[in-house]
């Protein structure tokens, strides 16, 4: 066997971002499906912490709950920023 004596980095922080991204994705998805506005909905989540403005449609209300708000604001104002 050929081991190689190199330590791995591990990048926890890229996981998570994208571990939120895809869970972003997700409950857009579901919302847009279901005839929500994503939008709105997300917003509404974020602001009230009440996570009835996201549809249990594909998960989507229980994946949303993993992720904390701070999160979830902090990749939308990430992505945002990048694309400016």
């Amino acid at each position: 066997m050929d081991f190689n004596n190199d330590t791995m980095k591990i990048n926890f922080e890229v996981d998570k971002e994208r571990e939120v991204h895809e869970i972003i994705e997700t409950v857009y998805d579901a919302l847009k499906i279901k005839g929500y506005d994503p939008i709105s909905q997300i917003v509404g989540y974020i602001l009230s912490d009440d996570p009835t403005y996201i549809t249990g449609y594909n998960g989507a209300r229980s994946l949303i709950v993993k992720v904390e708000r701070d999160e979830l604001l902090e990749e939308l104002v990430k992505n945002y920023i990048k694309n400016l």
